[in-house]
């Protein structure tokens, strides 16, 4: 049985659909307007182990935010639905990703207690037409709505180019823990639920 789930949002900004299963087979397909997000986007699937489509038509003449932190709310919601009442799943997940000089760390708890904690610098405004100061938009919707706690952190890195993948990547791969299912099919809970 395949974990997955698809999500129509629109509004005067932005008409945003998402398709994603967790248990990919390699099918992707992203198309955002931006292409530093398109490629960010297309990271965290490849390394999440999902499938993922992603179609956002924004008001790209405005800038990139509304684009970026919509999808992040679709995505949380996907993942959301994907996974049901989270019964069954590892929960936590972590995971440290060097990108070159650039090193990023990632601790997570799908927990139905949306938080983020976010610890980056970046050094430039744009990467490429994608404003830095996105990413932070994009993990705070994502982590909101797919009620998950998140705590990234750039340990370091001179490329915001690299210190932001190695971000999406290190997400990617602390939500593959996370969503994987645990041996007796139990809520990881001590209250018996989340």
């Amino acid at each position: 049985m395949s974990r997955k789930a698809e999500i129509a949002r629109k509004t005067k900004e932005t008409d945003i659909k998402v398709s994603l299963i967790l248990e990919g087979s390699g099918n992707i397909s992203i198309n955002t307007g931006i292409g530093f997000f398109d490629h960010m986007l297309n990271s965290f699937a490849v390394h999440g182990g999902f499938d993922l489509s992603v179609t956002c038509k924004g008001d790209l003449n405005v800038d990139g935010h509304h684009s970026v932190e919509d999808v992040g709310i679709c995505l949380g919601k996907a993942l959301n639905e994907a996974l049901g009442d989270k019964s069954g799943i590892m929960r936590f997940g972590s995971a440290y990703v060097p990108m070159d000089e650039a090193l990023a760390f990632c601790a997570l708890d799908i927990s139905n207690r949306p938080f983020l904690v976010f610890n980056a610098d970046f050094t430039n405004e744009k990467i490429g037409e994608y404003d830095s100061c996105l990413t932070e938009e994009f993990m705070r919707a994502f982590a909101f709505n797919a009620g998950i706690t998140l705590h990234l952190k750039a340990e370091y890195g001179k490329n915001d180019h690299h210190i932001t993948e190695a971000l999406f990547k290190a997400l990617a791969y602390a939500l593959r823990q996370a969503v994987t299912l645990n041996a007796n099919g139990s809520a990881l809970s001590a209250k018996g639920t989340l």
